[in-house]
């Protein structure tokens, strides 16, 4: 058996099909949520940080997937209603092109902004990192936690 360089762009040269696979890609794009960008999410890139977001009762969780990236290479930065979560996927070594078989994983610079529904206070939120999760919890405001009325 013999081992054939991976190139992603191969699909897009092969002729079987390749009407129906521009079409269906183009309305999976289409009918995908969009992102912050405003890019459908099939379009983005492989950098794309993924998140799960939801709400406790006093506190609005993000938990950030960040698979390879050290605690020094990642940065939250908050400014009113705008939570900025980013980082660099580093490459550990240089391989040269002739010597590589495939290549998906990708590296580099990456960011992604959420608006929340309420100004956040930095000074509140707690931060922690383990196993390549990265667990945002932030503390809503007063007025935004529910209360609980007593009927009489």
């Amino acid at each position: 058996m013999n081992l054939v360089r991976y190139n992603p762009n191969n699909r897009l040269r092969s002729g079987t099909n390749m009407g129906s696979r521009i079409f269906d890609d183009l309305f999976s794009d289409f009918f995908s949520p969009l992102n912050m960008t405003g890019k459908p999410a099939g379009m983005q890139e492989g950098l794309a940080l993924k998140v799960d977001i939801y709400e406790r009762d006093k506190t609005i969780v993000i938990n950030a997937e960040l698979p390879g990236v050290a605690k020094e290479d990642i940065s939250v930065d908050i400014k009113g209603k705008l939570v900025t979560l980013g980082g660099e996927r580093k490459n550990d070594e240089e391989i040269n092109e002739e010597n590589c078989y495939r290549r998906e994983r990708r590296y580099g610079k990456f960011e992604r902004t959420f608006n929340l529904p309420f100004e956040v206070n930095g000074d509140s939120v707690k931060a922690t990192y383990d196993n390549g999760i990265l667990k945002l919890e932030i503390p809503k405001p007063e007025e935004q936690v529910a209360k609980k009325i007593t009927i009489n």
